[in-house]
């Protein structure tokens, strides 16, 4: 049996050091001190930065070439409603792109969609009713 937890996220990143930095303008804290890599603690799990050839060759996989919507998102969840909103102008602050303003959707919550500067897709959700656990980890309301 594969236990069912996600514990790491690498992104294959053109540029780490680039990345590296958009992801402290949002305000997340590293412990490597690495140039080749970045590792950001996600209240339970670690969004990895990982050279995107090296990450390539470990998965036997060619390295994608273009920029296009990778069919993959990662989601940060918010506890307030309002805190979408201020996500998202934090994360343009920072660099980002965004994708998709904030809308209340018909599912009952309300999320918009941003790009990190290489094109990694971000959705900021507030779901109803959800809770977090001590760590920020989201506890599905359902």
């Amino acid at each position: 049996m594969i236990p069912p937890r996600l514990s790491l996220v690498s992104i294959g990143a053109r540029d780490i050091a680039s990345l590296k930095t958009f992801y402290q303008r949002l305000g997340w804290e590293t412990r490597s001190t690495a140039d080749d890599f970045a590792a950001f603690p996600l209240g339970g799990a670690v969004l990895a930065l990982y050279a995107l050839d090296a990450l390539a060759g470990e998965v036997n996989l060619p390295a994608p070439t273009g920029e296009g919507f990778k069919g993959f998102t990662c989601a940060i969840n918010v506890e307030h409603e309002e805190m979408v909103d201020a996500a998202i102008e934090a994360a343009t602050e920072a660099g980002a792109r965004v994708l998709a303003e904030p809308v209340t959707r018909e599912w009952g919550g309300r999320s918009a969609y941003f790009a990190d500067p290489e094109g990694n897709v971000w959705e900021v959700a507030w779901l109803p009713n959800a809770e977090f656990d001590a760590r920020g980890g989201l506890i599905w309301p359902f």
